[in-house]
């Protein structure tokens, strides 16, 4: 059996597809398939590009509903029912507090308190208006924004999968930045995809690293996953210090301020668009939302490692 790597650079990051099938070519060509895909729904959903739908709607919501493709329309309406879920821990209207704190391609910043309350005004997933006939978007808040990063990753993911499957794939794993993982199929000698969750780094991160080998700690986790999707959240690596102290860039919507309850959090579920934006909630909400996600979802694992070090799983063995 053939097996083939390809990348590409999309989304702020770096997407790989490990493919295995019986002829090198057709892996080839259902490949660049995929990563034209990945790079379709990019310009679509990128709030950094003032062509996409995203930016459309970012400009003209509040003064007027904007009609955007169906495709876009039901990816909206199905993270406005992941915001209801999560009791608004996972939001899509977080942008304007994010540009506050400098992570819009900015240099990182402690806002005053003032910005922050002018921004939270201006979020919340219940203030969108969606008119599922019409496929149009209204903002009931002028400077309200929408910002995808934390689904459509996931998303992207889910449609490059399909496609894939489509076209015969029967083993593959695919990622964006390995923080969002799609995996089917079995591969060769090994039976099962074992993708492995490393601990927390960074500042002031909490004691849970292990000892390991001399390339670095054990990992967290190592998740086998059948056929389900994988995404971790995690605060460090985007994030600034300022004052003695380290912020992260995932902004819990109600607080309008970075997370600091948790510095890690993974879910695993059928759907890498529903994995994405809940591992994001599990970051915002903490331990707490273990049991929320699992009473919602039919199929669900979980993990968050708590700033105080502590780790809280649902239904995901940890490594020894």
């Amino acid at each position: 059996m053939a097996m083939l790597r390809m990348a590409c650079a999309a989304m702020a990051t770096r997407f790989e597809l490990v493919l295995h099938g019986p002829e090198e070519r057709r892996l080839r060509a259902l490949g660049e398939e995929a990563v034209g895909e990945i790079e379709r729904i990019e310009a679509a959903l990128s709030l950094y590009r003032p062509d996409s739908q995203v930016s459309a709607v970012n400009r003209r919501a509040a003064r007027q509903p904007v009609r955007v493709t169906p495709e876009v329309f039901q990816l909206i309406e199905h993270a406005c029912l992941l915001s209801r879920v999560t009791d608004g821990a996972f939001d899509v209207t977080v942008a304007p507090l994010v540009r506050v704190w400098g992570g819009m391609g900015e240099r990182g910043r402690v806002p005053e308190a003032d910005e922050i309350e002018a921004a939270r005004r201006c979020v919340g997933w219940d203030g969108i208006d969606l008119d599922p006939d019409r496929h149009t978007i209204g903002f009931r808040c002028e400077g309200m924004m929408l910002d995808l990063g934390s689904i459509g990753k996931g998303y992207a993911l889910d449609r490059a999968a399909e496609g894939l499957r489509d076209g015969g794939i029967e083993a593959a794993l695919i990622h964006g930045g390995t923080s969002t993982a799609v995996a089917w199929g079995s591969p060769p000698e090994i039976g099962v995809w074992r993708v492995a969750i490393d601990p927390p780094q960074g500042p002031g991160c909490p004691g849970v690293e292990r000892a390991g080998s001399e390339s670095g700690a054990k990992p967290l986790a190592v998740v086998d996953l059948r056929d389900e999707t994988l995404s971790v959240s995690a605060v460090w690596g985007k994030g600034f210090e300022a004052g003695g102290r380290y912020y992260g860039h995932v902004i819990d919507p109600r607080l309008g301020e970075p997370v600091q309850g948790a510095w890690l959090a993974a879910a695993v579920l059928p759907s890498a668009t529903e994995s994405d934006a809940l591992s994001t909630a599990l970051l915002v909400r903490g331990a707490g939302m273990l049991d929320r996600i699992g009473r919602a979802m039919s199929v669900f694992r979980g993990m968050v490692v708590e700033a105080g070090g502590g780790v809280r799983s649902l239904n995901l063995t940890m490594e020894a």
